[in-house]
C-alpha cells in the first residue's frame, strides 16, 4: 500500500498515465499542436522542442550589481559563447561591451567577481586576456573606451571589489611564476592601475572588502589542503592613517572547523559574514567585541524553534517524508501563488500566520544553508540592511526562497513564483537577483521594497506552455545505512503524446557536477527535451551536495566514487518501486565529476542500460596529477591519500575496471580541456572498443571543459537522444 505522501506523487505524476490532454495554449511558442493524444512507444516522442531550441535557452546570468543610477549584469549567450554587460536604467537596457569582448575571469579556473561598479564608470576583466580594465559610462548610459588597468600578462583577477575610500579595485590576483602558482590580495589604483598588495602568504584568498569608512581591511583566506566549503578563515585588519594596514587579525575559522565565506560591512561598519559553525552557511556578525549570529529572535537559541513553537518551512521535505510533504513556490508563508508551476501543493506548518503585508511573527533563524558551494568568486547570497535586517537567500532542502529578515526576527517572503536566487544587490527602492524557476529562463528581477512587487528586467520567458511542461516533484528516499538522499522528479510531459497502457516510462537520471555542488528545481532545457520525449528524469542530490548542511556536504569525503553512486542505485530501485519509471530501462548521464559517478554506476552495477560521460572523469589520479592548484588536493579528501589509499583509488578507477563495463555508453569530450583531459577520456573509449562494448565518441576541438556554444550544446544533446533510443528497442 502507497504511504501518503507517494500516492500525493503519483497523483503529481499521474498526468503522463492518463488517456486524456490536457488543453493546449495555442499562443505559447514551440507547443505541440495536435488534435488528441497519441499513443507513442516512450522515449520516440515528436517535440517541436529541439535540441537547438534547448541549447539557445541556455542563455543564463552570472552576475549582478547595483549602480550608477541602475542595475548591471553579465549575460551569457551561447550563440556568442561569451559573456556581455548590459546596463538597466529607467526602464532602459543597454549593452556596454562590444561584440566580441567576454567578461569572465578565470581566477581559480572558475572565476567570478569579473566586474564591479567603480566610481563613474565600471572594472572589467576581459576573458581574452584576464586583465582588468575600466570603462567610463556617461550620463546617457553609453560606454566610453576600455583604458587599462593592468598589464600583467602572467596574471589573472577576479572578484573584483571598488573600495570608494582609496579610489581602487580590490582583487584577488592569480600569478603563474616560474615555481608555482601564486595568489595575492591587490588593490589597483582607479586612475592609474598602480598596484599595491594587500595581502600575501596564503595559499588562497577571496572577497576582499574595505569598510565604508575605510578604516578596516576584511577578507577570507584558506590553506591546503583545505577547500573553501571545508575550512577557512575570516581575516581582519586596521588600516592606519597613513593608509599602512596593520598586523592581520583572525577573527574566526583559526581552529579549522568552519568555513567562512561572503564577508561585508554593514553600514554602521560592523564586519559580518556567512559561518556555518552552527551546521548552516547562515550570518554570523561581530557585536560588542564578540562574535555570534545575526539576525536571531527572542524566546529560542538560535538555529532552532523555541519548545512548541512551529517554523514557517517553505518548500521543505520534513525528515523521514517524502514528496507530498513539500511545499512549493507560493504566496508568501501561505497558499501558492496563481498560475505558477509546481508539482505539489505549498504546505506550511501549522501555527504560521502573516500580517496583511506578508510579515511573520518573530522567528529564530532557519536551520538552512544561506548560500552554495564557493566554486566562484564574487556570490552575493544575503545582504545587510538597515536596522539589523537582511536580505537572505536561502535552500530549504534543496528548494530557494528569497527572505527579506526585519531586526526583530520577522521574515516575509519575497517573488514567491521562483526556487532559485543568486547575486542579491539593492538600492533604496528594489531588491533585484537573478532567478530561477520551473516553469521560465532565468530573470534579473526588480522587487520593490515596499510593496514585494515583482518585475522582470530580462530573460524570464516561458518557452513551453503549461500543457508541455514537465515540473519538478522534491522526493526524499532512503539509502545507505539509514540514511537519506534527494531528487526532483520530472514524469514525462507532452500535451500530443501519452504512455501507452502497460508502458512505464524509461528514466534519465542526471547527475550534478562538481561533486560538491547540486541540482535545483528550475527550468532546465535539457531536462525538457527528454521530458518532451516520453523520458522521465530524475535529478539527483546525493549525499555530498550542498545546500543540506554542513554534516551532508562532507559525507563525501573520502567516499566518491561510493556513495554517490549508492544513491543514484537507490533512487532508480525507488522510483521503480513506485510504479514511477521502468527500471529496467534507466540510462545515467553526467558531466565532470557527474560522469565519473555515471561510469562507476556503470561499472560496478548492473542497474543502467546505458549512460553518458561528458568530459566526464575516468581516472582519478591522472586527473590527481594534471589538476590545477584550487583542487590540488581535492582528490586527496574525495577519495584519499594514493600513497596510503592507493587500493582505494584502484577500486573506484573506471578506466581500471572498464572490463566491468557492459553497457552502451557516449561520450563527449572538449579538445581545449585542461581539467578531464582528452586522452584520459581517449583510453575509456579505446578500452571499451577492445573489449566490443557499444561505445560512441563525439570530440569538439574548441571546447573546453564545460561546452558553451550552442551548435556543439545541441548536437551532444541530439546525439545521447539518439542513442538512447537505439537501445529502448
Amino acid at each position: 500500500m502507497a504511504t501518503p505522501w507517494i500516492a500525493t506523487l503519483w497523483k503529481t505524476a499521474s498526468a503522463f498515465f492518463t488517456e486524456e490532454a490536457a488543453a493546449v495554449d495555442k499562443a505559447a511558442p514551440l507547443s505541440t499542436l495536435r488534435p488528441a493524444l497519441q499513443s507513442l512507444p516512450c522515449g520516440d516522442w515528436p517535440s517541436r522542442w529541439s535540441a537547438s531550441h534547448a541549447a539557445v535557452a541556455s542563455r543564463d546570468f552570472a552576475e549582478l550589481r547595483a549602480g550608477l543610477g541602475g542595475l548591471l549584469w553579465l549575460a551569457f549567450d551561447p550563440a556568442e559563447a561569451g559573456c556581455s554587460l548590459w546596463l538597466w536604467r529607467e526602464g532602459i537596457t543597454r549593452r556596454l561591451t562590444p561584440p566580441g569582448l567576454s567578461v569572465r575571469s578565470r581566477v581559480y579556473e572558475y572565476g567570478g567577481g569579473a566586474f564591479c561598479v567603480a566610481g563613474a564608470g565600471v572594472a572589467l576583466v576581459d576573458e581574452a586576456d584576464q586583465q582588468v580594465y575600466r570603462l567610463a559610462v556617461d550620463a546617457d548610459g553609453g560606454a566610453g573606451p576600455l583604458h587599462a588597468l593592468t598589464a600583467r600578462p602572467d596574471c589573472r583577477y577576479g572578484d573584483l571589489h571598488f573600495a570608494p575610500a582609496w579610489q581602487a579595485v580590490l582583487a584577488v590576483e592569480e600569478s603563474r611564476e616560474a615555481e608555482a602558482v601564486v595568489h595575492r590580495l591587490v588593490s589597483l589604483d582607479l586612475a592609474d592601475g598602480s598596484r599595491r598588495v594587500l595581502a600575501e602568504g596564503a595559499d588562497f584568498y577571496s572577497a576582499p572588502r574595505l569598510s565604508g569608512d575605510g578604516r578596516q581591511l576584511a577578507w577570507i583566506e584558506w590553506a591546503r589542503p583545505e577547500l573553501p566549503w571545508t575550512a577557512t578563515r575570516l581575516c581582519r585588519a586596521a588600516v592606519y592613517a597613513d593608509g599602512s594596514l596593520g598586523p592581520r587579525e583572525v577573527l574566526a575559522g583559526a581552529a579549522g572547523n568552519e568555513s567562512l565565506q561572503q564577508p561585508t560591512f554593514t553600514a554602521d561598519e560592523r564586519l559580518v559574514c556567512l559561518s556555518d559553525r552552527g551546521g548552516w552557511w547562515q550570518p554570523w556578525g561581530e557585536r560588542d567585541g564578540c562574535w555570534q549570529p545575526e539576525g536571531g529572535a527572542q524566546g529560542a537559541p538560535y538555529g532552532g524553534p523555541a519548545a512548541g513553537v512551529c517554523m514557517p518551512v517553505g518548500c521543505a521535505v520534513r525528515t523521514g517524508q517524502g514528496v507530498g510533504d513539500a511545499g512549493a513556490h507560493g504566496a508568501p508563508y501561505g497558499e501558492p501563488a496563481a498560475g505558477t508551476c509546481m508539482s505539489v501543493g505549498c504546505a506550511v506548518r501549522t501555527g504560521v500566520s502573516t500580517d496583511s503585508e506578508g510579515w511573520s511573527e518573530p522567528w529564530p533563524m532557519a536551520s538552512a544553508d544561506h548560500a552554495p558551494a564557493p566554486w566562484q568568486l564574487g556570490t552575493v547570497s544575503y545582504l545587510p540592511l538597515a536596522g539589523d535586517g537582511l536580505l537572505l537567500s536561502r535552500l530549504q532542502d534543496g528548494w530557494g526562497l528569497l527572505v527579506e529578515r526585519d531586526g526583530g526576527g520577522r521574515e516575509r517572503r519575497l517573488a514567491p513564483a521562483f526556487s532559485r536566487f543568486r547575486q542579491l544587490a539593492a538600492d533604496a527602492a528594489f531588491f533585484y537577483c537573478i532567478a530561477g524557476a520551473p516553469d521560465r529562463l532565468p530573470a534579473v528581477l526588480a522587487i520593490a521594497r515596499d510593496s514585494g512587487a515583482v518585475r522582470i528586467l530580462a530573460g524570464g520567458e516561458q518557452p513551453l506552455a503549461a500543457a508541455e511542461l514537465s515540473c519538478p516533484a522534491p522526493l526524499g528516499f532512503a539509502s545507505g545505512a539509514g540514511e537519506r538522499a534527494h531528487a526532483f522528479f520530472y514524469p514525462p510531459r507532452n500535451a500530443a503524446c501519452g504512455v501507452p497502457a502497460g508502458e512505464k516510462p524509461p528514466l534519465v537520471l542526471f547527475l550534478h557536477g562538481g561533486p560538491t555542488s547540486a541540482c535545483y528545481p528550475v527550468f532546465d532545457p535539457r531536462i525538457q527535451f527528454w521530458t518532451q520525449r516520453g523520458f522521465a528524469v530524475a535529478d539527483l542530490n546525493y549525499r555530498g551536495s550542498s545546500g543540506f548542511g554542513r554534516a551532508f556536504r562532507l559525507r563525501l569525503a573520502g567516499e566518491w566514487g561510493r556513495i554517490e553512486v549508492e544513491d543514484a542505485v537507490a533512487l532508480v530501485g525507488h522510483l521503480g518501486a513506485q510504479g514511477l519509471i521502468d527500471p529496467a530501462r534507466a540510462f545515467i548521464r553526467g558531466a565532470s565529476a557527474g560522469g565519473y559517478t555515471a561510469l562507476c554506476a556503470l561499472a560496478f552495477h548492473d542497474v543502467f542500460r546505458g549512460g553518458a560521460s561528458l568530459y566526464g572523469v575516468s581516472d582519478p589520479l591522472a586527473l590527481r596529477r594534471a589538476t590545477h592548484k584550487f583542487e590540488g588536493d581535492y582528490l586527496d579528501w574525495l577519495i584519499g591519500d594514493p600513497e596510503r589509499d592507493g587500493e582505494r583509488y584502484a577500486a573506484r578507477t573506471p578506466l581500471l575496471h572498464a572490463g566491468r563495463i557492459a553497457a552502451p555508453l557516449i561520450f563527449f569530450q572538449g579538445g581545449l580541456d585542461a581539467v578531464v583531459v582528452p586522452q584520459q577520456t581517449e583510453a575509456m573509449v579505446a578500452a571499451l572498443r577492445a573489449r566490443g562494448v557499444a561505445v560512441a565518441y563525439r570530440h569538439y576541438a574548441e571546447e573546453r571543459h564545460g561546452f558553451r556554444q550552442a551548435a556543439n550544446l545541441a548536437d551532444a544533446l541530439e546525439r545521447e537522444w539518439q542513442f538512447y533510443r537505439r537501445l529502448l528497442d
